[in-house]
């Protein structure tokens, strides 16, 4: 990314791309500022540095993904409708994963896998009622709320099976009789913004500051967390410049 007293230039993600693919994750989030740049890049295949005014030419295949309803959007004035005829060339629509529950077992085995050895953990199977108990879940946050649960598993469990018992699913609390006055969805006394960022925050926290954890504890992209933490002030250092494509 671009900083002061940067004394090398640095390419950007679409530049390493060249002659290549690159993956646009949670396009339905990207601000409209950067839609713009974005359109330019596609439709024209060009782009300048940040602080550079020679114009470069690159040579992608663009693959974008969203769980925000796109058509709904356009509607809303929050996506522009000329990117959006530009990304949706083949559309490929991927099922919730309440409609594919045949894919769990599979899934889960697979997040076994990739996170039993970072987590030092001992699992290395999955008892069939714990495959059961995934299974019968709705799964709301879909395939990220099954990895966020199995993460969670796997740091739960002490021996080489995962049992019933360890798989801890993120349950919707018991519906209740209201106090007077009392809010259905936030503290008393407190604001949407503020408890998002408080969200935010405590993610953050348990996870001593790692944003990929905090982002899958969140249930969102590192990308999506990052730009919520520009929003909130704080951005992430990490990050390269938006104008830089």
């Amino acid at each position: 990314g671009a900083f002061t007293g940067a004394s090398t230039a640095k390419p950007g993600k679409f530049e390493q791309a060249d002659s290549g693919t690159v993956f646009l994750d949670e396009i339905g989030d990207v601000p409209p500022s950067i839609q713009v740049k974005l359109l330019r890049v596609l439709q024209e295949r060009e782009f300048e540095r940040l602080g550079s005014n020679k114009t470069r030419h690159i040579d992608v295949r663009v693959i974008a993904a969203t769980n925000v309803d796109l058509r709904a959007a356009l509607e809303q004035g929050t996506f522009r409708q000329d990117l959006y005829y530009r990304l949706n060339v083949l559309p490929i629509n991927i099922p919730p994963l309440r409609d594919r529950r045949e894919d769990i077992p599979y899934l889960a085995e697979f997040f076994v896998r990739k996170h039993a050895k970072e987590l030092d953990s001992p699992v290395r199977s999955l008892a069939a009622a714990a495959i059961d108990k995934l299974a019968a879940y709705h799964w709301p946050g879909n395939v990220r709320e099954l990895e966020n649960v199995m993460e969670r598993s796997l740091v739960l469990a002490s021996g080489p099976v995962l049992e019933e018992a360890d798989v801890r699913l993120d349950m919707a609390p018991s519906r209740r009789t209201l106090a007077a006055g009392e809010s259905v969805f936030l503290p008393p006394g407190m604001t949407l913004d503020e408890f998002e960022r408080s969200l935010i925050r405590e993610a953050l926290r348990r996870a001593c500051g790692n944003k990929s954890q905090a982002a899958r504890l969140l249930g969102l992209t590192r990308n999506a967390l990052r730009y919520r933490l520009t929003q909130m002030g704080e951005a992430d250092p990490e990050s390269s410049s938006p104008d830089e494509m």
